[in-house]
């Protein structure tokens, strides 16, 4: 199974509204696809059906159980904060490895796809002293780097791919989800991060799901 890891330049981006849009479009192409977001922070059980893990499980067709939530999101916290501190407040931990493992097992089959959504930005701690930039390391994987188009957009970009290059890493591919205060259209954008990238740079308007042709390269 072919492997992507879905992060972005931060938070609310639009890393699971991609990820949740390509789930939708490689199953309408018949396309086997799993998907995981192995942590998630300022996950509330009274809100549980609102959250992330949610929306990936309706995305898949499956439905919103514990056991489910479990099998894709073993790592939940409560505080909205980067899981380092979420963690830390209630007095557990994630283990690297561990998470790694599981990781590695979810796409560990011969067919289909496998989408596994970080949480929050390339750099965002997990644990006491690793990212997710560590485990994306680790991780034999296609990295998708999501982007907004806000002013600002255009250096935090680039400082993720210098980030993923010194690792020896590079984005497969870069979505730049278009921001509500976007100053300039989104081509210009991409424009000018493509000047300093290798990366292909696909587009992904307001109110549109997955870029077709970003669907299209993940099954050439």
């Amino acid at each position: 199974m072919t492997a992507y890891f879905v992060t972005s330049t931060g938070t609310g981006i639009g890393k699971t509204h991609l990820t949740c849009g390509l789930i939708e479009a490689l199953r309408r192409r018949d396309v086997a696809v799993d998907a995981i977001k192995p942590v998630i922070s300022g996950y509330r059980p009274e809100a549980a059906e609102d959250s992330d893990t949610a929306l990936i499980l309706r995305a898949l067709g499956l439905p919103f159980d514990e056991p489910r939530v479990k099998e894709i999101s073993p790592w939940r916290f409560l505080a909205a904060l980067s899981p380092d501190m979420a963690a830390l407040r209630e007095g557990r931990s994630v283990v690297f490895e561990e998470v790694v493992e599981f990781c590695r097992t979810a796409s560990d089959v011969e067919d289909g796809l496998c989408l596994i959504e970080g949480a929050g930005g390339v750099m965002a701690p997990l644990g006491h002293a690793y990212t997710n930039l560590d485990l994306m390391t680790a991780l034999d994987v296609r990295i998708v780097l999501v982007a907004g188009t806000y002013l600002g957009t255009i250096s935090h970009t680039l400082t993720a791919c210098e980030a993923l290059s010194v690792r020896g890493r590079e984005p497969w591919a870069v979505v730049l989800s278009e921001s509500e205060d976007s100053p300039v259209p989104p081509t210009e954008t991409a424009q000018s991060i493509g000047r300093f990238i290798s990366a292909p740079i696909y587009l992904l308007p307001r109110g549109s799901s997955a870029p077709e042709d970003l669907v299209d390269a993940m099954l050439s």
